[in-house]
Protein backbone atom coordinates (compact mmCIF):
# COMPACT_ATOMS: atom_id res chain seq x y z
CA UNK A 1 0.00 0.00 0.00
CA UNK A 2 1.44 3.12 -1.12
CA UNK A 3 0.12 6.27 0.85
CA UNK A 4 0.23 9.85 -0.69
CA UNK A 5 -0.85 13.33 -0.56
CA UNK A 6 -3.60 15.00 -2.42
CA UNK A 7 -2.05 18.02 -4.34
CA UNK A 8 -4.54 18.37 -6.98
CA UNK A 9 -5.52 21.84 -7.92
CA UNK A 10 -9.25 21.65 -7.28
CA UNK A 11 -8.39 20.91 -3.73
CA UNK A 12 -5.20 23.21 -3.38
CA UNK A 13 -7.15 26.79 -4.90
CA UNK A 14 -10.28 25.54 -2.52
CA UNK A 15 -8.26 25.58 0.50
CA UNK A 16 -5.69 28.81 -0.37
CA UNK A 17 -7.87 31.24 -2.16
CA UNK A 18 -10.76 31.19 1.14
CA UNK A 19 -7.09 31.81 3.29
CA UNK A 20 -6.39 34.55 0.44
CA UNK A 21 -9.84 36.58 0.87
CA UNK A 22 -9.63 35.95 4.50
CA UNK A 23 -6.32 37.42 4.95
CA UNK A 24 -7.28 40.75 2.50
CA UNK A 25 -10.76 41.54 4.78
CA UNK A 26 -9.05 40.89 7.66
CA UNK A 27 -5.96 42.92 6.69
CA UNK A 28 -5.87 45.95 4.04
CA UNK A 29 -9.82 45.75 3.46
CA UNK A 30 -11.00 45.91 7.01
CA UNK A 31 -12.29 49.21 7.95
CA UNK A 32 -9.92 51.45 10.10
CA UNK A 33 -11.25 50.89 14.14
CA UNK A 34 -12.62 47.69 13.17
CA UNK A 35 -11.19 44.62 15.61
CA UNK A 36 -10.48 41.41 14.61
CA UNK A 37 -9.05 39.13 17.22
CA UNK A 38 -6.02 36.67 16.90
CA UNK A 39 -8.17 33.64 18.05
CA UNK A 40 -10.93 33.96 15.69
CA UNK A 41 -8.00 33.82 13.37
CA UNK A 42 -6.07 31.09 14.29
CA UNK A 43 -9.35 29.31 14.02
CA UNK A 44 -10.22 30.26 10.75
CA UNK A 45 -6.87 29.03 9.29
CA UNK A 46 -7.23 26.15 11.75
CA UNK A 47 -10.33 24.60 10.56
CA UNK A 48 -8.46 25.37 6.46
CA UNK A 49 -5.66 22.94 7.80
CA UNK A 50 -7.70 20.61 9.56
CA UNK A 51 -10.12 20.35 6.44
CA UNK A 52 -6.74 19.64 3.77
CA UNK A 53 -5.71 16.70 6.66
CA UNK A 54 -9.34 15.28 6.33
CA UNK A 55 -9.42 15.02 2.62
CA UNK A 56 -5.50 15.54 1.26
CA UNK A 57 -3.94 13.53 3.42
CA UNK A 58 -3.74 9.81 3.30
CA UNK A 59 -6.93 9.67 5.60
CA UNK A 60 -8.50 10.14 2.38
CA UNK A 61 -7.21 7.21 0.31
CA UNK A 62 -8.01 4.99 3.44
CA UNK A 63 -10.88 5.81 3.70
CA UNK A 64 -11.82 4.94 0.00
CA UNK A 65 -10.23 1.95 -0.50
CA UNK A 66 -9.68 0.35 2.75
CA UNK A 67 -11.42 0.86 5.46
CA UNK A 68 -14.77 2.35 5.94
CA UNK A 69 -14.22 3.66 9.54
CA UNK A 70 -11.55 5.97 8.72
CA UNK A 71 -14.04 7.24 5.99
CA UNK A 72 -16.51 8.16 9.04
CA UNK A 73 -13.47 9.46 10.74
CA UNK A 74 -13.24 12.18 7.78
CA UNK A 75 -16.79 12.45 7.78
CA UNK A 76 -16.84 13.39 11.77
CA UNK A 77 -13.66 16.13 10.76
CA UNK A 78 -16.25 17.65 8.08
CA UNK A 79 -19.33 17.71 10.00
CA UNK A 80 -18.00 18.56 13.57
CA UNK A 81 -14.42 20.03 13.63
CA UNK A 82 -13.63 22.03 10.78
CA UNK A 83 -17.43 24.20 10.52
CA UNK A 84 -17.45 25.18 14.51
CA UNK A 85 -13.70 26.22 13.60
CA UNK A 86 -14.62 28.00 10.09
CA UNK A 87 -17.88 29.89 11.94
CA UNK A 88 -16.18 31.05 15.30
CA UNK A 89 -13.13 32.45 12.90
CA UNK A 90 -15.45 34.82 11.35
CA UNK A 91 -14.99 38.42 13.41
CA UNK A 92 -18.53 39.65 14.07
CA UNK A 93 -17.87 43.35 13.35
CA UNK A 94 -16.66 42.17 9.67
CA UNK A 95 -19.14 39.95 9.28
CA UNK A 96 -21.97 42.36 10.14
CA UNK A 97 -20.50 44.55 7.94
CA UNK A 98 -20.79 42.50 4.98
CA UNK A 99 -24.05 41.51 5.65
CA UNK A 100 -25.70 44.31 6.30
CA UNK A 101 -24.34 45.13 2.77
CA UNK A 102 -25.88 42.53 1.23
CA UNK A 103 -29.55 42.48 2.66
CA UNK A 104 -31.02 40.01 -0.26
CA UNK A 105 -27.95 37.82 1.11
CA UNK A 106 -29.47 38.15 4.90
CA UNK A 107 -32.88 37.15 3.77
CA UNK A 108 -31.92 34.43 2.04
CA UNK A 109 -29.71 33.23 4.95
CA UNK A 110 -32.32 33.62 7.38
CA UNK A 111 -34.37 31.17 5.69
CA UNK A 112 -31.77 28.80 5.21
CA UNK A 113 -30.30 29.08 8.84
CA UNK A 114 -34.00 28.41 10.33
CA UNK A 115 -33.11 25.80 12.56
CA UNK A 116 -35.56 22.97 11.27
CA UNK A 117 -34.30 23.91 7.83
CA UNK A 118 -31.03 23.41 8.54
CA UNK A 119 -31.11 20.78 11.17
CA UNK A 120 -33.55 18.68 8.11
CA UNK A 121 -31.05 19.17 5.90
CA UNK A 122 -28.09 18.34 7.81
CA UNK A 123 -29.78 14.73 8.87
CA UNK A 124 -31.02 14.04 4.88
CA UNK A 125 -27.61 14.68 3.64
CA UNK A 126 -25.86 12.71 6.23
CA UNK A 127 -28.10 9.67 6.11
CA UNK A 128 -28.70 9.64 2.48
CA UNK A 129 -25.15 9.53 1.55
CA UNK A 130 -25.01 5.90 3.73
CA UNK A 131 -27.48 4.70 1.00
CA UNK A 132 -25.18 2.21 -0.82
CA UNK A 133 -25.70 3.09 -3.80
CA UNK A 134 -25.07 6.54 -3.40
CA UNK A 135 -22.18 5.80 -0.81
CA UNK A 136 -20.28 3.22 -3.77
CA UNK A 137 -20.98 6.03 -6.16
CA UNK A 138 -18.99 8.58 -4.52
CA UNK A 139 -16.40 6.19 -3.64
CA UNK A 140 -15.85 5.42 -7.39
CA UNK A 141 -16.24 9.15 -8.85
CA UNK A 142 -14.12 12.16 -7.34
CA UNK A 143 -16.68 14.73 -8.68
CA UNK A 144 -19.31 12.57 -6.76
CA UNK A 145 -17.13 12.48 -3.81
CA UNK A 146 -17.06 16.21 -3.93
CA UNK A 147 -20.39 16.70 -4.06
CA UNK A 148 -20.84 14.25 -1.12
CA UNK A 149 -18.06 16.21 1.38
CA UNK A 150 -19.66 19.72 0.06
CA UNK A 151 -23.02 18.37 1.13
CA UNK A 152 -22.48 17.48 4.07
CA UNK A 153 -19.65 20.07 5.31
CA UNK A 154 -22.75 23.26 3.96
CA UNK A 155 -25.60 22.02 6.03
CA UNK A 156 -22.77 21.14 9.02
CA UNK A 157 -21.87 25.09 8.71
CA UNK A 158 -25.43 25.69 8.69
CA UNK A 159 -25.84 24.26 12.38
CA UNK A 160 -22.31 25.36 13.48
CA UNK A 161 -23.75 28.75 12.70
CA UNK A 162 -26.97 28.53 14.50
CA UNK A 163 -24.73 27.01 17.85
CA UNK A 164 -21.13 30.22 17.98
CA UNK A 165 -22.47 32.93 15.58
CA UNK A 166 -21.32 36.01 17.15
CA UNK A 167 -23.08 38.14 14.15
CA UNK A 168 -25.90 40.18 15.52
CA UNK A 169 -27.35 40.53 11.87
CA UNK A 170 -27.60 36.76 11.61
CA UNK A 171 -27.12 35.60 15.84
CA UNK A 172 -27.13 31.86 17.16
CA UNK A 173 -30.48 30.52 18.06
CA UNK A 174 -31.67 31.02 21.74
CA UNK A 175 -30.28 28.59 24.42
CA UNK A 176 -33.73 26.88 24.37
CA UNK A 177 -33.48 26.61 20.50
CA UNK A 178 -29.66 25.02 20.99
CA UNK A 179 -30.26 22.12 23.18
CA UNK A 180 -33.91 21.01 21.34
CA UNK A 181 -31.41 21.19 18.23
CA UNK A 182 -28.95 19.22 19.09
CA UNK A 183 -31.24 16.79 21.13
CA UNK A 184 -33.20 16.23 18.09
CA UNK A 185 -30.01 16.04 15.99
CA UNK A 186 -28.54 13.52 17.90
CA UNK A 187 -32.15 11.33 17.47
CA UNK A 188 -31.59 11.99 14.18
CA UNK A 189 -28.45 10.19 13.88
CA UNK A 190 -29.75 6.71 15.31
CA UNK A 191 -31.57 5.10 12.27
CA UNK A 192 -27.89 5.43 10.47
CA UNK A 193 -25.98 4.37 13.32
CA UNK A 194 -28.44 1.51 13.61
CA UNK A 195 -28.09 -0.10 10.23
CA UNK A 196 -24.35 0.24 10.26
CA UNK A 197 -23.81 -1.64 13.51
CA UNK A 198 -26.48 -3.80 13.58
CA UNK A 199 -27.74 -5.12 10.04
CA UNK A 200 -25.67 -8.25 10.51
CA UNK A 201 -23.89 -8.11 6.58
CA UNK A 202 -21.55 -5.55 5.03
CA UNK A 203 -23.11 -2.94 3.18
CA UNK A 204 -20.90 -1.54 0.97
CA UNK A 205 -19.04 -3.74 -1.74
CA UNK A 206 -15.45 -1.51 -1.95
CA UNK A 207 -14.56 -2.79 1.81
CA UNK A 208 -15.90 -6.22 1.91
CA UNK A 209 -13.32 -6.52 -0.64
CA UNK A 210 -10.87 -4.23 0.03
CA UNK A 211 -7.73 -5.27 0.87
CA UNK A 212 -7.21 -5.80 5.12
CA UNK A 213 -4.32 -3.21 6.09
CA UNK A 214 -5.42 -3.81 9.59
CA UNK A 215 -6.34 -7.02 12.01
CA UNK A 216 -9.97 -5.71 11.38
CA UNK A 217 -13.18 -7.77 9.25
CA UNK A 218 -14.90 -5.69 6.95
CA UNK A 219 -18.22 -6.22 8.95
CA UNK A 220 -16.08 -5.45 12.26
CA UNK A 221 -14.73 -2.15 10.33
CA UNK A 222 -18.39 -1.46 9.47
CA UNK A 223 -19.35 -1.55 12.91
CA UNK A 224 -16.45 0.69 13.93
CA UNK A 225 -17.57 3.02 11.51
CA UNK A 226 -20.89 3.34 13.33
CA UNK A 227 -19.94 3.25 16.78
CA UNK A 228 -16.88 6.51 15.63
CA UNK A 229 -20.05 8.13 14.40
CA UNK A 230 -22.23 7.97 17.13
CA UNK A 231 -19.34 8.19 20.13
CA UNK A 232 -18.10 11.09 17.95
CA UNK A 233 -21.60 13.31 17.47
CA UNK A 234 -21.58 12.68 21.35
CA UNK A 235 -18.47 14.11 22.40
CA UNK A 236 -19.41 17.06 20.10
CA UNK A 237 -22.92 17.29 21.11
CA UNK A 238 -22.92 16.42 25.25
CA UNK A 239 -20.44 19.38 25.98
CA UNK A 240 -22.51 21.90 23.81
CA UNK A 241 -25.12 20.79 25.33
CA UNK A 242 -23.99 21.34 28.93
CA UNK A 243 -22.47 24.86 28.06
CA UNK A 244 -26.03 25.63 26.74
CA UNK A 245 -28.17 24.74 29.40
CA UNK A 246 -25.65 26.43 32.36
CA UNK A 247 -26.31 29.49 30.36
CA UNK A 248 -30.03 29.09 30.07
CA UNK A 249 -29.84 28.40 33.70
CA UNK A 250 -27.40 31.54 34.43
CA UNK A 251 -30.54 33.96 32.48
CA UNK A 252 -32.87 32.72 33.75
CA UNK A 253 -31.56 33.03 37.20
CA UNK A 254 -30.86 36.65 36.65
CA UNK A 255 -34.53 37.46 35.19
CA UNK A 256 -35.85 36.33 38.36
CA UNK A 257 -36.98 38.67 40.51
CA UNK A 258 -36.35 36.65 43.53
CA UNK A 259 -32.95 36.12 42.67
CA UNK A 260 -32.08 39.61 43.51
Amino acid sequence: MTLHWHTEPFLLIGLLLPAWIYALWIGPFRPTGVHCSAPRVICFYAALAISYLAVGSPLDQIGEDYLFSAHMVQHLILMYVTPVLFVIGMPADLTDIFLRRHPLLVKTLKRLLNPVVTGLIFTLSFSLWHVPTLYEAALANKTIHILEHLTIWLPSLGVAWNLFSSSKVLPPVSYPGRLLMLFILMIAQLPVFGILTMSGRVLYPTYEWAPRIIDLSPIDDQVLGGLLMKVGGMLFVLPIFGYCFFQWSKLTQSDDPEME
